[in-house]
């Protein structure tokens, strides 16, 4: 359960591994870092599909040098976590509450023992989704949360309910851990940099290469049909105006305006009917905001720094949300001078 690490991607000096396991008996791989003697709480990251801890070792090193705790996991069937597919190539899962169970299992044997409080969620792609389901049941373990590129809705899905039915008719003949059509066991990390579609940053693009190359057994596929079965069933809910302005937990979102993934026009929709959230989208970023230039990144990091740390109520006021405003304005007249 070490982590990898290559020579543009060093480990965060402190690092503390530990294997933890479910209430279903699935063991994660988890890690924690310190951040020293004065601390502003934890940020604890919650990865997209395919993700793994060591790809966010930058980000781990930027939230200790601003004084907070970092916590971090794979998700089961991702980086070293257990596998629930016999092809250790398949991120399976059958149900999106399996992940809040993951979830469950780190606040309890990773956050509670070891991180100090208040605990804050930095989630990206999937784990917002995660991250968002867990706060609507009113047992989130977060006091806020900072969502990048949320899995709202799937970017340019024409005739959805003919593939959404489709995806559960081949569940229910016993196809759920197949790859999706098309899909395969390959990485996408390892795809050439003129052909990815979530960064325009081709240094850490290769730095994530490198280490797939360096530790292939991090790495997953596609998603099966299951999975994405079952993601649309959340999804289903998110379009729901209820979810939204239910939600208590303070959120801001980052949405990418470039992003070919997920849905950014769903994310500013769903953002719209929070009662203490915001959404900020960053006009030309790809989908992965932390791994694009730093242009964007800058744009992303003022917004979080003016939203953490908080009081950490539910019932407390969004207090970032004029300074993320006045952020995401200064980033489109930025970018619109042709930053780089």
């Amino acid at each position: 359960m070490q982590l990898s690490t290559t020579e543009a991607n060093p480990e965060p000096p402190g690092a503390n591994v530990l294997e933890i396991v479910t209430r279903d008996k699935v063991t994660l791989r988890a890690a924690y870092w310190n951040c020293g003697d004065v601390c502003s709480g934890t940020v604890a990251i919650l990865p997209g599909h395919a993700e793994f801890i060591e790809k966010y070792f930058e980000v781990i090193g930027e939230l200790l040098s601003r004084g907070f705790d970092v916590a971090i996991l794979d998700w089961r069937s991702q980086g070293r976590s257990q596998r629930l597919a016999r092809n250790p190539h398949k991120g399976h899962t059958g149900n999106f509450r399996a992940y809040e169970r993951d979830l469950d299992a780190f606040a309890e044997q990773i956050l509670a023992p070891f991180c100090r409080p208040p605990w804050y969620a930095l989630c990206h792609s999937m784990g917002g989704a995660i991250a968002l389901a867990k706060a609507r049941t009113g047992h989130s373990p977060f006091s806020r949360l900072v969502l990048t590129s949320p899995m709202i809705d799937l970017y340019g899905l024409r005739f959805r309910r003919s593939i959404e039915a489709l995806a559960r008719a081949l569940v229910w003949f016993g196809q759920g851990r197949r790859f999706v059509p098309r899909g395969a066991r390959h990485s996408h990390a390892l795809d050439r940099f003129e052909a990815n579609i979530v960064t325009s940053d081709p240094v850490r693009h290769a730095r994530t290469a490198e280490i797939v190359k360096a530790a292939p057994y991090l790495a997953i596929g596609d998603p099966t049909i299951g999975w994405l079965n079952a993601a649309f069933r959340l999804m289903r809910r998110f379009r729901e105006p209820e979810f939204p302005r239910r939600l208590l937990t303070p959120v801001l979102i980052v949405a990418a305006g470039s992003d070919h993934l997920v849905d950014s026009a769903a994310t500013e929709e769903f953002a719209q009917l929070l009662k203490a959230g915001k959404c900020i989208t960053i006009p030309g970023a790809k989908h992965e905001i932390l791994m694009e230039r730093e242009p964007f990144r800058e744009l992303f990091w003022a917004a979080f720094d003016a939203f953490l740390p908080g009081e950490g109520s539910a019932h407390d006021q969004f207090r970032g949300e004029e300074d993320t405003a006045s952020i995401a304005g200064a980033g489109q007249r930025q970018l619109g001078r042709g930053g780089r």
